[in-house]
């Protein structure tokens, strides 16, 4: 969990985006994203392989115009 040292005189709002910032960086808020709701395995499996042929189908469409 990120933490930030709160420094002598320093506003509530620059410790706030500190927080955010570290959070960012340790992928806090893309985790709490991905487990925002539950995908059965064979719906995950179904993504990937569609992610798959839209990756395929723009790797071919850009390899044929060069």
């Amino acid at each position: 969990m990120p933490s930030v040292r709160v420094r002598d005189g320093e506003s509530i709002d620059s410790a706030l985006k500190h927080f955010k910032k570290q959070c960012e960086r340790e992928g806090v808020i893309s985790e709490a994203k991905k487990r925002e709701h539950y995908d059965k395995p064979s719906v995950k499996k179904k993504k990937k392989i569609i992610a798959a042929r839209k990756k395929a189908a723009k790797r071919k469409r850009f390899s044929s115009s060069r």
